[in-house]
């Protein structure tokens, strides 16, 4: 039904928003993408060096620039026979020699010596030829200076071997003669040596002697105690038998 007070405006009424959900994770989340955050990705690069205003782009500036244009000449144009002469030449005339030709090379002839024929191998049953050298038939690298010699390096380093050597033995021969050291000699290390050994065997009669089954902690530390003293052992055996020359300090 039409009324004239619906003409008269109305105060709008908006109903209330309902509140958004944040997750609980939400600093968390926004710390990570802050510190993680690229410096390019949103500013883009770095600040560079930017060409003057009169230095602007101009076209075909990004087209590559190819090089001066040269008169071609082929690889072999020095042994090739000299151009035709031109119709519009004229030979010169007139010209006599009173040199024999018949005798100059004669004479050049007798003296020339004989060219040796270049080393080449046959390939195909037609006989077709190749050259001998760059083939890697002929043993090339043999004939060099420095073929069977020490190489310059390799000298180098065992002459700083030898030093660093000489002078380790000096050394020890300074604390030998101070007294600082007392060197063992074959008797004394032999019988240590035998003594090791014989230190391994009782231990590890002993530990044959074992019950097998390891059931109370007693036997068990008497066990591992039994194997750390025969691996100390072994180590001892082996240090004492790889270096002939032991020096002691005291």
């Amino acid at each position: 039904m039409e009324s004239i007070y619906n003409l008269i405006p109305r105060e709008e009424i908006k109903p209330p928003k309902q509140e958004r959900h944040q997750s609980q994770f939400r600093s968390t989340v926004k710390n990570e993408t802050k510190t993680n955050k690229s410096p390019n990705k949103t500013m883009g690069p770095a600040k560079v060096q930017v060409n003057p205003p009169g230095e602007y782009l101009t076209k075909r500036s990004k087209e590559p620039q190819l090089p001066e244009k040269t008169d071609f000449r082929y690889s072999d144009a020095d042994k090739s026979r000299p151009p035709v002469p031109r119709h519009t030449e004229k030979p010169l005339m007139g010209i006599k020699s009173n040199k024999d030709f018949v005798k100059t090379n004669a004479v050049e002839n007798i003296m020339s010596v004989p060219k040796k024929p270049a080393a080449n191998f046959v390939d195909t049953a037609k006989g077709s030829t190749q050259p001998l050298e760059p083939s890697g038939l002929m043993p090339v690298y043999t004939k060099k200076k420095e073929f069977g010699k020490v190489p310059n390096y390799l000298q180098q380093r065992n002459s700083e071997v030898k030093r660093a050597q000489e002078e380790y033995d000096a050394y020890i021969k300074e604390y030998y003669r101070q007294g600082a050291m007392k060197h063992l000699t074959g008797t004394e290390r032999n019988s240590i040596l035998d003594g090791l050994k014989k230190n391994w065997q009782e231990i590890h009669h002993q530990y044959q002697g074992l019950s097998v089954v390891t059931d109370t902690p007693p036997k068990k530390a008497r066990k591992e105690r039994m194997e750390a003293e025969m691996k100390q052992l072994e180590r001892d055996i082996e240090l004492l038998e790889k270096h002939k020359t032991i020096y002691i300090a005291h």
